[in-house]
């Protein structure tokens, strides 16, 4: 009887850390929904580039959590990504909100920061941000500031070249 009991919470206790190791498997992975069950309206932003941009990510702004990106897709007309967000319905944003992409650390995930303009009226469901900043490449960043330093060509040396006093001589 004694060893039954044992087995059954040792079998509790290992199912549970199954559950636990789950859960944070999907936190990982951006699939459990931080909107909870509250209703939610859409609003489209246009990129030039969304760098890794990817579904289910966090729109975020002050650093909270106020939506997910929904679907991401390209526009053949206008040559840009649009990309639908589902906005928590607890927090309306200014019409002049900018959205940026931007990325948690230096190489971490990317996710769309909002900024709230000034504008006294709101953006409403199936409105598109106006203002868009799209996402910063490191590649192109080292790629720009390597041709800026080739168009420099070499420097010059300092003046003076022996580097010692100024040429006091006794």
């Amino acid at each position: 009887m004694e060893r039954k009991s044992y087995d059954f919470f040792v079998g509790l206790f290992v199912l549970a850390g199954l559950l636990a190791l789950a859960f944070l498997a999907l936190r990982a992975g951006n699939l459990t929904s931080s909107l909870g069950a509250g209703s939610s309206y859409e609003l489209t932003a246009r990129f030039d580039n969304i760098g890794q941009l990817k579904d289910k990510a966090p729109v975020k702004s002050a650093g909270v959590v106020v939506g997910r990106i929904t679907d991401i897709r390209f526009d053949t007309q206008t040559f840009q990504a649009t990309v639908t967000l589902a906005m928590d319905s607890r927090f309306q944003f200014p019409k002049d909100t900018t959205a940026k992409i931007l990325t948690a650390g230096l190489l971490g995930e990317q996710y769309i920061g909002l900024e709230a303009g000034g504008d006294p009226e709101n953006l409403k469901a199936g409105e598109r941000f106006a203002r868009t900043q799209s996402a910063l490449v490191l590649e192109n960043l080292i790629s720009q500031f390597l041709f800026s330093k080739a168009a420099e060509g070499p420097s010059a040396p300092a003046a003076g070249g022996s580097g010692g006093n100024g040429g006091d001589k006794k």
